[in-house]
Protein backbone atom coordinates (compact mmCIF):
# COMPACT_ATOMS: atom_id res chain seq x y z
CA UNK A 1 0.00 0.00 0.00
CA UNK A 2 1.12 3.42 -0.92
CA UNK A 3 2.27 5.85 1.92
CA UNK A 4 0.83 9.27 0.77
CA UNK A 5 -1.36 10.32 -1.92
CA UNK A 6 -1.74 13.45 -4.05
CA UNK A 7 -5.69 14.64 -4.74
CA UNK A 8 -5.58 16.54 -8.30
CA UNK A 9 -8.93 17.74 -7.41
CA UNK A 10 -11.38 19.90 -5.16
CA UNK A 11 -14.80 19.43 -3.07
CA UNK A 12 -16.64 17.05 -2.28
CA UNK A 13 -14.78 14.19 -4.27
CA UNK A 14 -10.86 14.93 -3.11
CA UNK A 15 -12.76 14.72 0.44
CA UNK A 16 -14.26 11.15 -0.56
CA UNK A 17 -10.68 10.32 -1.49
CA UNK A 18 -9.05 11.46 1.22
CA UNK A 19 -11.79 9.31 3.83
CA UNK A 20 -10.90 6.09 1.56
CA UNK A 21 -6.70 6.92 2.39
CA UNK A 22 -7.31 7.76 6.06
CA UNK A 23 -9.58 4.18 6.65
CA UNK A 24 -6.43 2.67 4.24
CA UNK A 25 -3.76 4.44 7.02
CA UNK A 26 -2.39 6.17 4.03
CA UNK A 27 -1.34 9.85 4.58
CA UNK A 28 -2.98 12.60 1.79
CA UNK A 29 -2.00 15.77 -0.36
CA UNK A 30 -4.36 18.30 -1.07
CA UNK A 31 -3.86 21.35 -3.90
CA UNK A 32 -5.54 24.47 -3.87
CA UNK A 33 -6.27 27.74 -6.10
CA UNK A 34 -6.76 30.69 -4.34
CA UNK A 35 -10.01 30.17 -4.63
CA UNK A 36 -10.05 27.45 -2.58
CA UNK A 37 -7.82 28.33 0.71
CA UNK A 38 -10.64 27.75 3.25
CA UNK A 39 -12.14 24.99 1.69
CA UNK A 40 -12.41 21.63 3.62
CA UNK A 41 -10.12 19.11 1.26
CA UNK A 42 -6.90 21.69 2.30
CA UNK A 43 -7.86 21.91 5.74
CA UNK A 44 -8.90 17.70 5.84
CA UNK A 45 -5.45 16.39 4.15
CA UNK A 46 -2.22 15.70 5.77
CA UNK A 47 -0.28 18.26 3.49
CA UNK A 48 -1.57 21.31 1.19
CA UNK A 49 0.04 22.87 -1.95
CA UNK A 50 -0.77 25.96 -3.27
CA UNK A 51 -1.30 25.55 -7.33
CA UNK A 52 -2.26 29.21 -8.72
CA UNK A 53 -4.94 31.49 -9.36
CA UNK A 54 -8.90 30.43 -9.14
CA UNK A 55 -9.59 29.62 -13.17
CA UNK A 56 -8.67 25.95 -13.47
CA UNK A 57 -6.63 26.52 -16.75
CA UNK A 58 -4.21 28.54 -14.64
CA UNK A 59 -4.70 25.91 -11.29
CA UNK A 60 -6.41 22.47 -11.33
CA UNK A 61 -5.60 21.91 -15.41
CA UNK A 62 -2.05 22.75 -15.45
CA UNK A 63 -0.15 19.74 -15.59
CA UNK A 64 3.37 21.44 -14.76
CA UNK A 65 2.08 22.20 -11.17
CA UNK A 66 0.39 19.34 -10.28
CA UNK A 67 4.01 17.63 -11.26
CA UNK A 68 5.60 19.82 -8.95
CA UNK A 69 3.12 19.43 -6.48
CA UNK A 70 3.88 15.53 -6.37
CA UNK A 71 7.34 15.88 -6.44
CA UNK A 72 7.66 18.37 -3.57
CA UNK A 73 4.89 16.35 -1.42
CA UNK A 74 7.00 13.37 -2.43
CA UNK A 75 3.93 11.54 -3.12
CA UNK A 76 3.65 8.11 -4.62
CA UNK A 77 0.50 8.36 -6.21
CA UNK A 78 -2.29 10.42 -7.63
CA UNK A 79 -6.26 9.78 -7.90
CA UNK A 80 -7.57 12.58 -9.95
CA UNK A 81 -11.09 12.19 -8.95
CA UNK A 82 -13.70 13.29 -11.48
CA UNK A 83 -13.09 16.10 -14.15
CA UNK A 84 -10.06 18.27 -14.61
CA UNK A 85 -7.41 16.09 -15.48
CA UNK A 86 -8.80 12.68 -14.83
CA UNK A 87 -9.48 11.78 -18.27
CA UNK A 88 -6.61 13.36 -19.89
CA UNK A 89 -4.13 11.23 -21.50
CA UNK A 90 -1.15 13.59 -21.58
CA UNK A 91 -1.25 13.72 -17.81
CA UNK A 92 -1.64 9.52 -17.18
CA UNK A 93 1.18 9.47 -19.43
CA UNK A 94 3.39 11.70 -17.63
CA UNK A 95 2.52 10.56 -14.58
CA UNK A 96 3.66 6.99 -16.16
CA UNK A 97 7.26 8.87 -17.30
CA UNK A 98 7.90 10.47 -14.03
CA UNK A 99 7.05 6.91 -11.67
CA UNK A 100 4.36 8.19 -10.53
CA UNK A 101 1.44 5.69 -9.71
CA UNK A 102 -1.77 7.10 -11.60
CA UNK A 103 -4.55 5.14 -9.87
CA UNK A 104 -6.98 5.08 -12.71
CA UNK A 105 -6.50 3.12 -15.89
CA UNK A 106 -3.88 2.76 -18.28
CA UNK A 107 -2.71 5.91 -20.30
CA UNK A 108 -2.91 4.15 -23.10
CA UNK A 109 -6.77 3.15 -22.04
CA UNK A 110 -7.52 6.25 -21.93
CA UNK A 111 -6.48 7.34 -24.67
CA UNK A 112 -8.41 4.95 -26.73
CA UNK A 113 -11.85 5.03 -24.48
CA UNK A 114 -11.47 9.19 -24.79
CA UNK A 115 -11.82 9.77 -28.24
CA UNK A 116 -15.75 9.00 -29.36
CA UNK A 117 -15.31 8.05 -32.16
CA UNK A 118 -12.05 5.37 -31.21
CA UNK A 119 -14.56 4.04 -28.68
CA UNK A 120 -17.02 3.46 -31.02
CA UNK A 121 -14.92 1.82 -33.01
CA UNK A 122 -13.79 -0.76 -30.51
CA UNK A 123 -17.35 -1.48 -29.17
CA UNK A 124 -18.17 -2.20 -32.82
CA UNK A 125 -15.22 -4.29 -33.30
CA UNK A 126 -16.18 -6.21 -29.52
CA UNK A 127 -20.00 -6.81 -31.29
CA UNK A 128 -22.03 -4.41 -29.38
CA UNK A 129 -24.61 -2.80 -30.31
CA UNK A 130 -24.27 1.31 -31.36
CA UNK A 131 -26.87 4.07 -32.57
CA UNK A 132 -26.68 4.52 -36.55
CA UNK A 133 -24.48 7.14 -37.23
CA UNK A 134 -21.65 7.73 -38.93
CA UNK A 135 -18.57 5.04 -38.17
CA UNK A 136 -16.21 8.37 -37.41
CA UNK A 137 -15.28 12.27 -37.30
CA UNK A 138 -17.06 13.48 -40.31
CA UNK A 139 -16.15 16.21 -42.93
CA UNK A 140 -19.32 19.06 -42.72
CA UNK A 141 -20.36 17.33 -46.16
CA UNK A 142 -20.39 13.81 -45.29
CA UNK A 143 -22.41 14.80 -42.12
CA UNK A 144 -25.35 16.22 -43.89
CA UNK A 145 -25.11 12.95 -46.43
CA UNK A 146 -25.36 10.78 -43.20
CA UNK A 147 -27.57 12.95 -41.75
CA UNK A 148 -30.28 12.23 -44.26
CA UNK A 149 -29.55 8.79 -44.89
CA UNK A 150 -30.73 7.77 -40.93
CA UNK A 151 -33.07 10.26 -41.05
CA UNK A 152 -33.94 13.32 -38.90
CA UNK A 153 -34.13 14.04 -35.84
CA UNK A 154 -30.10 13.18 -35.61
CA UNK A 155 -27.29 14.31 -32.76
CA UNK A 156 -24.39 15.62 -33.63
CA UNK A 157 -21.42 15.41 -31.02
CA UNK A 158 -17.95 16.64 -30.26
CA UNK A 159 -15.56 13.71 -30.76
CA UNK A 160 -13.98 15.06 -27.88
CA UNK A 161 -16.77 15.45 -25.76
CA UNK A 162 -18.61 15.19 -22.52
CA UNK A 163 -20.99 16.54 -20.17
CA UNK A 164 -23.36 17.79 -22.86
CA UNK A 165 -20.65 19.83 -24.42
CA UNK A 166 -20.10 20.15 -28.43
CA UNK A 167 -24.10 18.59 -28.67
CA UNK A 168 -26.56 19.79 -31.04
CA UNK A 169 -30.38 18.02 -31.38
CA UNK A 170 -31.09 18.52 -34.84
CA UNK A 171 -34.69 17.84 -35.84
CA UNK A 172 -35.07 19.55 -39.20
CA UNK A 173 -33.13 19.45 -42.82
CA UNK A 174 -33.12 22.78 -42.61
CA UNK A 175 -31.54 23.52 -39.16
CA UNK A 176 -28.76 21.08 -39.67
CA UNK A 177 -26.07 23.32 -41.02
CA UNK A 178 -26.34 25.98 -37.79
CA UNK A 179 -26.53 23.05 -35.37
CA UNK A 180 -23.56 21.65 -36.84
CA UNK A 181 -21.67 25.17 -37.17
CA UNK A 182 -22.75 26.05 -33.50
CA UNK A 183 -21.52 21.86 -32.16
CA UNK A 184 -17.83 22.82 -33.78
CA UNK A 185 -17.37 26.13 -32.43
CA UNK A 186 -18.45 24.78 -28.40
CA UNK A 187 -16.07 21.92 -29.26
CA UNK A 188 -13.18 23.91 -30.06
CA UNK A 189 -13.93 25.96 -27.58
CA UNK A 190 -14.41 23.24 -25.18
CA UNK A 191 -12.03 20.88 -26.11
CA UNK A 192 -9.38 21.93 -28.34
CA UNK A 193 -10.83 19.76 -31.28
CA UNK A 194 -13.50 20.90 -33.85
CA UNK A 195 -14.18 17.32 -35.17
CA UNK A 196 -17.59 15.61 -34.47
CA UNK A 197 -19.88 12.55 -35.55
CA UNK A 198 -23.28 11.88 -36.09
CA UNK A 199 -25.69 9.93 -34.37
CA UNK A 200 -29.26 9.16 -34.79
CA UNK A 201 -31.55 10.37 -31.86
CA UNK A 202 -33.75 8.18 -30.21
CA UNK A 203 -37.10 9.28 -28.82
CA UNK A 204 -37.31 9.54 -25.43
CA UNK A 205 -34.24 7.87 -24.50
CA UNK A 206 -33.04 6.81 -20.77
CA UNK A 207 -29.29 6.94 -20.04
CA UNK A 208 -28.32 3.88 -18.22
CA UNK A 209 -24.58 3.12 -17.55
CA UNK A 210 -22.74 0.25 -16.17
CA UNK A 211 -20.02 0.61 -12.97
CA UNK A 212 -17.24 -1.70 -13.72
CA UNK A 213 -13.96 -2.68 -11.72
CA UNK A 214 -10.54 -4.17 -13.06
CA UNK A 215 -7.49 -5.28 -11.67
CA UNK A 216 -3.49 -5.13 -13.23
CA UNK A 217 -4.33 -8.69 -13.84
CA UNK A 218 -7.04 -9.22 -16.31
CA UNK A 219 -9.69 -9.84 -14.20
CA UNK A 220 -12.29 -7.23 -14.94
CA UNK A 221 -16.05 -7.24 -13.19
CA UNK A 222 -19.11 -4.74 -13.55
CA UNK A 223 -21.19 -3.74 -10.74
CA UNK A 224 -24.72 -3.06 -12.24
CA UNK A 225 -26.30 -0.30 -13.18
CA UNK A 226 -27.53 3.15 -12.60
CA UNK A 227 -30.16 5.26 -14.17
CA UNK A 228 -29.08 8.92 -15.19
CA UNK A 229 -31.98 9.93 -17.39
CA UNK A 230 -33.43 13.16 -15.18
CA UNK A 231 -30.62 15.48 -16.50
CA UNK A 232 -30.82 19.04 -17.52
CA UNK A 233 -28.82 20.91 -20.77
CA UNK A 234 -27.32 17.16 -20.95
CA UNK A 235 -25.96 16.73 -17.25
CA UNK A 236 -27.21 14.13 -14.47
CA UNK A 237 -29.30 15.52 -11.44
CA UNK A 238 -30.79 12.09 -10.01
CA UNK A 239 -29.55 8.76 -10.14
CA UNK A 240 -30.78 5.52 -8.79
CA UNK A 241 -29.85 2.04 -8.97
CA UNK A 242 -31.24 -0.57 -10.03
CA UNK A 243 -32.78 1.02 -12.97
CA UNK A 244 -36.76 0.79 -12.93
CA UNK A 245 -36.60 -0.07 -16.39
CA UNK A 246 -34.41 -2.94 -17.34
CA UNK A 247 -35.42 -6.99 -16.19
CA UNK A 248 -32.82 -9.37 -14.56
CA UNK A 249 -32.26 -10.18 -18.17
CA UNK A 250 -31.35 -6.98 -19.61
CA UNK A 251 -28.73 -6.48 -16.53
CA UNK A 252 -26.98 -9.52 -17.66
CA UNK A 253 -27.06 -8.55 -20.80
CA UNK A 254 -25.26 -5.28 -20.58
CA UNK A 255 -23.50 -6.10 -17.35
CA UNK A 256 -21.76 -8.91 -19.68
CA UNK A 257 -20.75 -6.47 -22.81
CA UNK A 258 -19.83 -3.97 -20.17
CA UNK A 259 -17.05 -6.12 -19.24
CA UNK A 260 -16.61 -6.73 -23.00
CA UNK A 261 -15.65 -3.39 -24.27
CA UNK A 262 -13.27 -2.70 -20.59
CA UNK A 263 -11.34 -6.29 -21.34
CA UNK A 264 -10.88 -4.81 -25.34
CA UNK A 265 -8.82 -1.97 -23.69
CA UNK A 266 -7.40 -4.00 -20.97
CA UNK A 267 -8.98 -1.42 -18.10
CA UNK A 268 -7.80 -1.15 -14.57
CA UNK A 269 -9.83 0.61 -11.88
CA UNK A 270 -12.85 1.89 -11.97
CA UNK A 271 -14.99 3.10 -14.85
CA UNK A 272 -18.37 3.13 -16.36
CA UNK A 273 -20.17 2.07 -19.90
CA UNK A 274 -23.13 4.51 -21.12
CA UNK A 275 -25.55 2.99 -22.68
CA UNK A 276 -28.76 4.72 -24.32
CA UNK A 277 -32.04 2.56 -23.40
CA UNK A 278 -35.18 3.17 -26.31
CA UNK A 279 -38.94 2.51 -25.99
CA UNK A 280 -39.03 -1.01 -26.27
CA UNK A 281 -35.87 -1.50 -23.90
CA UNK A 282 -33.31 -2.23 -26.44
CA UNK A 283 -29.93 -0.97 -25.77
CA UNK A 284 -27.08 0.86 -27.38
CA UNK A 285 -23.20 1.65 -26.48
CA UNK A 286 -23.05 5.56 -25.98
CA UNK A 287 -19.07 6.10 -24.66
CA UNK A 288 -16.98 5.03 -21.96
CA UNK A 289 -15.67 7.28 -19.12
CA UNK A 290 -12.06 6.25 -17.45
CA UNK A 291 -12.78 7.54 -13.86
CA UNK A 292 -14.68 7.66 -11.02
CA UNK A 293 -18.34 8.77 -11.69
CA UNK A 294 -20.50 11.44 -9.60
CA UNK A 295 -22.75 9.14 -8.65
CA UNK A 296 -20.97 6.19 -7.89
CA UNK A 297 -21.96 6.01 -4.35
CA UNK A 298 -25.42 5.38 -5.33
CA UNK A 299 -23.72 1.76 -6.58
CA UNK A 300 -21.95 1.53 -3.41
CA UNK A 301 -24.90 1.68 -1.47
CA UNK A 302 -26.62 -1.21 -3.02
CA UNK A 303 -23.84 -3.47 -3.53
CA UNK A 304 -21.29 -2.42 0.06
CA UNK A 305 -18.39 -2.11 -2.50
CA UNK A 306 -16.34 1.05 -1.84
CA UNK A 307 -15.04 1.62 -5.20
CA UNK A 308 -12.67 4.74 -4.02
CA UNK A 309 -10.94 1.98 -2.13
CA UNK A 310 -11.13 -0.40 -4.44
CA UNK A 311 -9.70 1.85 -6.86
CA UNK A 312 -6.30 2.52 -4.38
CA UNK A 313 -6.16 -0.93 -3.42
CA UNK A 314 -5.90 -2.05 -7.29
CA UNK A 315 -3.46 0.74 -7.83
CA UNK A 316 -1.33 -1.25 -5.60
CA UNK A 317 -1.23 -3.80 -7.14
CA UNK A 318 -3.77 -5.82 -5.22
CA UNK A 319 -6.13 -8.57 -6.50
CA UNK A 320 -10.13 -8.20 -7.15
CA UNK A 321 -10.73 -11.26 -4.63
CA UNK A 322 -14.09 -11.88 -5.86
CA UNK A 323 -16.04 -13.24 -8.44
CA UNK A 324 -19.33 -11.73 -10.29
CA UNK A 325 -21.58 -14.26 -8.79
CA UNK A 326 -20.31 -13.02 -5.22
CA UNK A 327 -21.69 -9.31 -5.94
CA UNK A 328 -25.66 -8.66 -6.18
CA UNK A 329 -27.81 -5.23 -5.36
CA UNK A 330 -29.65 -5.52 -1.99
CA UNK A 331 -32.63 -2.80 -1.92
CA UNK A 332 -32.54 0.67 -4.17
CA UNK A 333 -30.55 4.12 -3.64
CA UNK A 334 -30.79 7.17 -5.22
CA UNK A 335 -29.12 10.43 -5.49
CA UNK A 336 -29.80 13.69 -5.78
CA UNK A 337 -27.47 16.42 -6.76
CA UNK A 338 -27.62 19.73 -4.57
CA UNK A 339 -26.81 22.71 -6.71
CA UNK A 340 -26.31 26.21 -6.17
CA UNK A 341 -28.44 27.39 -9.57
CA UNK A 342 -31.83 28.49 -9.51
CA UNK A 343 -34.18 25.98 -11.53
CA UNK A 344 -36.66 28.91 -12.70
CA UNK A 345 -33.55 30.95 -14.70
CA UNK A 346 -32.43 27.78 -16.68
CA UNK A 347 -30.36 26.47 -13.97
CA UNK A 348 -28.32 29.40 -13.69
CA UNK A 349 -25.68 29.27 -11.08
CA UNK A 350 -26.10 31.33 -8.03
CA UNK A 351 -22.69 32.28 -6.58
CA UNK A 352 -22.55 33.85 -2.78
CA UNK A 353 -21.73 32.72 0.62
CA UNK A 354 -23.15 30.01 2.54
CA UNK A 355 -25.34 32.09 5.62
CA UNK A 356 -26.88 28.98 7.02
CA UNK A 357 -26.70 25.56 6.61
CA UNK A 358 -28.59 22.56 8.13
CA UNK A 359 -27.52 19.13 6.44
CA UNK A 360 -29.99 15.86 6.58
CA UNK A 361 -29.18 12.66 8.46
CA UNK A 362 -31.15 9.61 10.04
CA UNK A 363 -31.27 5.63 8.31
CA UNK A 364 -30.01 5.50 5.04
CA UNK A 365 -29.13 9.02 4.80
CA UNK A 366 -25.79 10.19 2.70
CA UNK A 367 -24.74 13.59 2.32
CA UNK A 368 -21.18 13.78 0.06
CA UNK A 369 -20.67 17.05 0.68
CA UNK A 370 -17.29 19.75 1.40
CA UNK A 371 -19.56 22.94 2.03
CA UNK A 372 -20.26 24.74 5.83
CA UNK A 373 -21.38 27.48 7.37
CA UNK A 374 -19.45 30.67 5.61
CA UNK A 375 -18.36 28.70 2.51
CA UNK A 376 -18.13 31.14 -0.30
CA UNK A 377 -19.84 29.42 -3.57
CA UNK A 378 -17.39 30.87 -6.17
CA UNK A 379 -18.35 31.31 -9.79
CA UNK A 380 -15.21 30.04 -11.14
CA UNK A 381 -15.96 25.81 -11.04
CA UNK A 382 -19.02 23.37 -10.83
CA UNK A 383 -21.92 24.97 -8.68
CA UNK A 384 -22.34 21.51 -6.96
CA UNK A 385 -22.84 21.82 -3.56
CA UNK A 386 -23.19 18.15 -2.57
CA UNK A 387 -24.30 14.76 -3.11
CA UNK A 388 -27.58 13.81 -1.45
CA UNK A 389 -27.95 9.92 -0.94
CA UNK A 390 -30.42 7.74 0.10
CA UNK A 391 -31.17 3.89 0.59
CA UNK A 392 -34.19 1.74 0.84
CA UNK A 393 -35.91 -1.42 0.70
CA UNK A 394 -37.64 -0.80 -2.00
CA UNK A 395 -37.41 1.87 -4.73
CA UNK A 396 -41.09 3.38 -3.27
CA UNK A 397 -39.23 3.62 0.30
CA UNK A 398 -35.81 5.14 -1.18
CA UNK A 399 -38.29 8.05 -2.98
CA UNK A 400 -39.70 9.00 0.50
CA UNK A 401 -36.41 8.65 2.32
CA UNK A 402 -35.14 11.16 -0.06
CA UNK A 403 -38.43 13.22 -0.06
CA UNK A 404 -38.43 13.45 3.64
CA UNK A 405 -34.63 14.50 3.79
CA UNK A 406 -34.86 17.19 1.38
CA UNK A 407 -37.16 18.87 3.82
CA UNK A 408 -34.45 18.92 6.22
CA UNK A 409 -31.88 20.51 4.14
CA UNK A 410 -31.84 24.06 4.26
CA UNK A 411 -29.04 26.55 2.65
CA UNK A 412 -29.50 30.07 2.82
CA UNK A 413 -27.06 32.90 1.42
CA UNK A 414 -27.60 31.30 -2.28
CA UNK A 415 -30.53 30.05 -4.59
CA UNK A 416 -30.51 26.31 -4.68
CA UNK A 417 -32.35 23.23 -6.52
CA UNK A 418 -33.87 21.58 -3.25
CA UNK A 419 -37.33 22.47 -3.86
CA UNK A 420 -36.99 21.39 -7.58
CA UNK A 421 -35.86 18.19 -6.71
CA UNK A 422 -38.40 17.66 -3.51
CA UNK A 423 -40.95 18.41 -6.06
CA UNK A 424 -39.69 15.84 -8.84
CA UNK A 425 -39.73 13.46 -5.63
CA UNK A 426 -43.74 13.46 -5.34
CA UNK A 427 -43.90 13.74 -9.26
CA UNK A 428 -46.50 11.01 -10.23
CA UNK A 429 -44.35 9.87 -13.22
CA UNK A 430 -41.52 9.75 -11.56
CA UNK A 431 -42.54 7.87 -9.07
CA UNK A 432 -43.62 5.12 -11.69
CA UNK A 433 -40.07 5.48 -12.73
CA UNK A 434 -41.74 7.00 -16.29
CA UNK A 435 -38.23 8.76 -16.81
CA UNK A 436 -36.30 9.81 -20.20
CA UNK A 437 -33.82 12.42 -20.93
CA UNK A 438 -36.85 15.31 -21.93
CA UNK A 439 -38.04 14.57 -18.09
CA UNK A 440 -37.44 17.81 -16.88
CA UNK A 441 -38.26 19.72 -20.02
CA UNK A 442 -41.49 17.93 -20.02
CA UNK A 443 -42.57 19.22 -16.55
CA UNK A 444 -41.54 22.87 -16.33
CA UNK A 445 -44.17 23.03 -13.49
CA UNK A 446 -41.50 21.76 -11.16
CA UNK A 447 -39.12 24.50 -11.56
CA UNK A 448 -40.37 27.51 -10.01
CA UNK A 449 -40.22 27.91 -5.98
CA UNK A 450 -43.66 27.42 -4.26
CA UNK A 451 -44.45 28.51 -0.10
CA UNK A 452 -43.25 24.85 0.41
CA UNK A 453 -39.77 25.83 -0.13
CA UNK A 454 -39.82 29.19 1.38
CA UNK A 455 -41.45 27.75 4.96
CA UNK A 456 -38.28 26.00 6.14
CA UNK A 457 -35.59 28.73 5.44
CA UNK A 458 -37.92 31.48 6.99
CA UNK A 459 -37.70 28.86 10.11
CA UNK A 460 -33.85 28.92 9.49
CA UNK A 461 -33.35 32.23 9.23
CA UNK A 462 -34.98 33.22 12.16
CA UNK A 463 -32.96 30.57 14.22
CA UNK A 464 -29.81 32.08 12.77
CA UNK A 465 -30.49 35.31 13.61
CA UNK A 466 -31.56 34.40 17.23
CA UNK A 467 -28.21 32.54 17.51
CA UNK A 468 -25.79 34.48 16.36
CA UNK A 469 -22.41 33.63 15.53
CA UNK A 470 -19.36 34.11 18.28
CA UNK A 471 -15.92 34.26 17.34
CA UNK A 472 -13.91 31.86 19.26
CA UNK A 473 -10.92 32.75 21.58
CA UNK A 474 -7.71 31.02 21.00
CA UNK A 475 -5.74 32.73 22.64
CA UNK A 476 -5.66 30.91 26.01
CA UNK A 477 -5.88 27.46 24.00
CA UNK A 478 -3.22 24.69 23.14
CA UNK A 479 -2.45 24.75 19.63
CA UNK A 480 -5.06 23.00 17.05
CA UNK A 481 -4.33 21.68 13.88
CA UNK A 482 -6.32 23.86 11.43
CA UNK A 483 -8.98 21.18 10.94
CA UNK A 484 -9.61 20.75 14.67
CA UNK A 485 -9.74 24.80 14.23
CA UNK A 486 -12.36 24.92 11.47
CA UNK A 487 -14.53 22.08 13.22
CA UNK A 488 -14.55 24.75 16.33
CA UNK A 489 -15.60 27.22 14.09
CA UNK A 490 -18.24 25.73 12.05
CA UNK A 491 -19.57 24.23 15.81
CA UNK A 492 -19.79 27.81 17.07
CA UNK A 493 -21.03 29.17 13.84
CA UNK A 494 -23.85 26.68 13.50
CA UNK A 495 -25.80 26.85 16.45
CA UNK A 496 -28.19 24.13 17.24
CA UNK A 497 -30.04 21.96 14.84
CA UNK A 498 -34.09 22.50 14.64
Amino acid sequence: MFNKILIANRGEIAIRIIRACRELGVKTVAVYSDADRRSLHVAMADEAYHIGPPAPAESYLVIEKIIDAIKRSGAEAIHPGYGFLSENYAFANICEKEGVVFIGPTSEAIRLMGDKVTARKIAQETKVPLVPGSEGAVSDVEAEVIAKRINYPVMVKASAGGGGKGMRLVRKEEDFKSSLRMARSEARTAFGDESVYIEKFIERPRHVEIQIIGDSYGKVLHLFERECSVQRRHQKVIEESPSPAISDATRKKMGEVAVRVAKAVSYRGAGTIEFILDQNGNFYFLEMNTRIQVEHPVTEMVTGFDIVKWMIKIASGEKLPFSQDDLSIKGHALECRVYAEDPEKNFLPSPGKIEYLRTPSGPGVRDDSSIYNGYEVTPFYDPMLSKLIVWGERREEAIKRMSAALQEYIVLGVRTNIGFLGRTMENEEFIRGEIDTGFIERHPELLPPSLEDVKPALIAAALAMRNSTQEIDTSKQAPLSNWKLLGRKLAVSRGPLI
